[in-house]
């Protein structure tokens, strides 16, 4: 599945900068230079439903034959917490806010990434999901910095 966005759309990893600047390169088939970029080229990719691009970069001794789509899933927020590359060996720790319809939830995932044919892969991890329950004076899981009520509680 291919989803298209404007060049100028911001990337959904959170970086700040334009898609095609950021996680689109990667897409377009630009070898990731650290494990932490294939982790947000990854998550961009789930946002995105880029499921091509997650088989792809997937190490070929785990990779499922395929992924299921899932439009329910809105992947809202990316923290790296921490990160280490070293040879050919990477880790990324990260947590990833997500919002199926009204219900908020967190996955946490300690991930292991490994270089194969020379570009970074994705090896496995160890999740972790959790729910959250924003009140409406919480500040948003978006990481907009703004109040749930004022934010996508309105939606």
């Amino acid at each position: 599945m291919t989803a298209t966005r404007p060049p100028d759309t911001h990337c959904p990893c959170g970086s700040g900068h334009s898609l095609a600047a950021c996680c689109g390169r990667y897409h377009r088939n630009e070898p990731a230079p650290s494990p932490e970029a294939l982790m947000r080229s990854r998550y961009s990719a789930f946002a995105l439903e880029l499921t091509d691009y997650l088989l792809e970069t997937w190490h070929s001794s785990t990779r499922p034959s395929s992924l299921p789509g899932d439009d329910a899933t809105r992947w809202r927020r990316l923290e790296i917490l921490d990160h280490e590359g070293e040879g050919d060996r990477g880790r990324v720790h990260f947590r990833a806010t997500f919002q199926e319809g009204r219900r908020w939830g967190v996955l946490e995932e300690a991930s292991r990434f490994v270089k194969e044919a020379g570009r970074w892969r994705y090896l496995d991890g160890e999740p972790s999901v959790s729910r959250l329950k924003p009140g409406r004076n919480d500040a948003c899981p978006c990481g907009s910095g703004r109040k749930f009520k004022a934010c996508c509680g309105l939606r």
